[in-house]
């Protein structure tokens, strides 16, 4: 720490504020907040900080500045504010944040709606942002086909309108506007219809039906027939609409489901809009960080950017787990949205259900991520980096073999190979071993058995090893590995082991095994690997043993199979069902051939039974 620093930290205030980091180029590399300046910055240059994100952050600070604020609150909107601002290296930050465009409802007599990328607090509502173009245009062609908005851009000022400076366009001779330019419609009529649309904007399709209802039975009694009839078509339109929102709840609270999926340094954040029960809408956010980072801090500064924007703040928000300063975040929303909010954390029900919908979106996000950016960048899957840097290869893991046991009691014992090449799956490759000569449930022996008849094959077809040997086990399936592969005489090959209890992973002529970070990507892409194994065994050993114990009278048979045999008992129903059917039934079922078979078999023993 250089001499500049120490004295900074020294004379920190005891109030609230933010502060900022700088590295030894003057960058901002990290900003944070605090209740008590000093005691927050302090706690970064303790000898006790264990964290490997604060050590990597700790020793690349050059300088400090801190902005004092008047409470907690103020330094939260800063904080937020300086971090879209300066993207901090060590800092959660929101990708593309400024490219998100937005419905904007104008301040003006003749309010206008259009899209935008430019928030101004001018009194305008916004709704948005719009992680999805498509959804913003599809959501704009319904406003324009159901209410009469103006599409001009002329200031429609009283003075204005009574001078006379405007003619009717088009818009009006085609009935998709009621004329405001020439004073054909009333300021209040107009902003009636901008309710409406506001209402619709906001997912409250139940309500504006209501509403229109009601205005159309007040029209059909003041015999204003062309009136209801207008409210009718808006209704059909809403009707449709609104059979199209799915019903996921029967609570009818306006509440957001939030979800992350994380990998590597990206994020993904799935927000669900549900309004009245239904869901109305689904916004998306990309986030990344340095590895190492909390759940929870990442759903706290998902809260923070999606509720930071112009964005309608429901009555609760569902989190899979509590965010960091979960009171702060609380008090911060009450304010903006001026009711209290609630957080959500459910273990079960029909809210949780829905937060699982929610996850199963942002993984899918997430996957969706990395597939662009490998076609952006055009090189090796990330995961693969990571899992070459925790496992300290010298080559890039492109093509994992990864070995698993499957047996029952010592019966039926399985073994399965499955590939992975550049971190997906290649099923062509996926090798089947029926473990001969097993005596009793013996793991060790039939790994042995299954690696030595693997890499024997490889050796005859002067093939080359895969970059990662992968068993699903310990240190005795490791060992037992590593003894057959040194037998077969290869010397330099990559090879490890990984428990399934505390997912630990062990390395060749090492006794303790070592642990990757749970948020690394490389032990995902280890665990998937290693279950997908774990399945690939499981169903061949399901399949040999329902092989093994099906066995009915028609197997019996000679010519008849099990396959014959489970049709005639699918389609009859049972064996006596079998036995009594007429040759035409058994011909139509399985031919000919087969048909004779069977009823000469059930003729032959029916005489030797008389």
């Amino acid at each position: 720490m250089n001499s500049i620093l120490e004295s900074k930290i020294k004379n920190l205030p005891d109030s609230p504020g933010v502060y900022q980091y700088f590295n030894d180029k003057g960058k901002v590399i990290y900003v944070g907040k605090a209740i008590n300046l000093k005691n927050r910055v302090r706690s970064y240059f303790h000898n006790g900080v264990t964290s490997p994100k604060t050590l990597a952050l700790v020793s690349k600070i050059a300088d400090l500045q801190i902005i004092a604020t008047d409470n907690e609150i103020e330094a939260l909107v800063l904080e937020n504010n300086l971090i879209k601002e300066y993207k901090p290296r060590y800092n959660v930050n929101l990708k593309d944040d400024k490219s998100y465009p937005f419905i904007k409802v104008t301040k003006e007599p003749f309010p206008r709606v259009y899209p935008t990328r430019r928030v101004i607090r001018d009194g305008s509502k916004y709704f948005g942002p719009y992680t999805d173009v498509k959804n913003m245009k599809a959501s704009l062609r319904t406003i324009n086909q159901i209410f009469k908005i103006r599409s001009c851009k002329l200031d429609l000022t009283k003075e204005n309108i009574e001078k006379k400076k405007f003619k009717v366009c088009l818009d009006y001779h085609i009935k998709k506007c009621d004329g405001p330019c020439e004073g054909l419609v009333s300021e209040i009529v107009y902003n009636e219809m901008v309710n409406e649309v506001v209402k619709l904007l906001k997912g409250k399709t139940d309500d504006l039906i209501e509403d229109l209802n009601k205005k159309m039975q007040a029209a059909v009694s003041d015999l204003n027939f062309e009136k209801a009839a207008e409210v009718r078509d808006k209704l059909n339109q809403l009707m449709a609409i609104a059979s199209k929102q799915k019903i996921v709840s029967e609570n009818l609270e306006d509440r957001d489901i939030i979800s992350v999926a994380y990998e590597g340094r990206d994020c993904a954040c799935t927000v669900f809009n549900v309004r009245a029960g239904k869901l109305v809408g689904k916004k998306q956010l990309h986030l990344s960080f340095e590895e190492g980072e909390e759940l929870s801090n990442l759903y706290a500064s998902s809260i923070k950017f999606y509720y930071a924007e112009f964005v309608e703040i429901p009555d609760e928000i569902v989190l899979e787990t509590e965010p960091t300063d979960i009171i702060l975040l609380n008090e911060w929303l009450n304010l903006r949205a001026e009711k209290k909010i609630k957080f959500i954390i459910p273990k079960r029900g029909a809210t949780f259900s829905l937060l699982k919908m929610c996850k199963e979106n942002a993984t899918l996000q997430l996957k969706e991520i990395h597939l662009q950016k490998m076609k952006r960048e055009g090189h090796i899957p990330h995961v693969l980096a990571a899992l070459k840097r925790d496992l300290r290869l010298d080559v890039l893991p492109r093509k994992i073999e990864c070995f698993d046991i499957s047996n029952l009691q010592g019966t039926d014992t399985v073994a399965s190979m499955v590939v992975f090449e550049d971190g997906k799956p290649k099923k062509s490759l996926y090798r089947k071993f029926i473990i001969k000569d097993a005596d009793g449930p013996n793991d060790f022996l039939s790994m042995q058995q299954v690696i030595r008849r693997r890499y024997t094959r490889l050796i005859e077809e002067k093939a080359n090893l895969p970059e990662l040997i992968m068993v699903d086990g310990g240190k005795g399936q490791l060992s037992s590995a590593v003894e057959i592969l040194d037998e077969l005489g290869f010397h330099k090959y990559n090879i490890i082991g990984l428990a399934k209890r505390l997912e630990e992973v062990y390395f060749p002529g090492q006794s303790e095994p070592a642990s990757i970070p749970k948020t690394s990507s490389g032990l995902k892409i280890l665990q998937q690997v290693r279950d997908e194994a774990h399945r690939f065994a499981i169903t061949f050993h399901r399949n040999r043993r329902d092989k093994r114990t099906f066995k009915t009278e028609l197997t019996e048979i000679k010519g008849i199979g099990n396959s014959i045999s489970q049709k005639l008992l699918r389609e009859l129903g049972s064996l006596e069902e079998v036995k009594t059917a007429d040759f035409a039934k058994l011909e139509k079922l399985i031919g000919k051939q087969k048909a004779e078979l069977v009823i000469n078999y059930f003729a032959e023993n029916k005489d030797k039974a008389d």
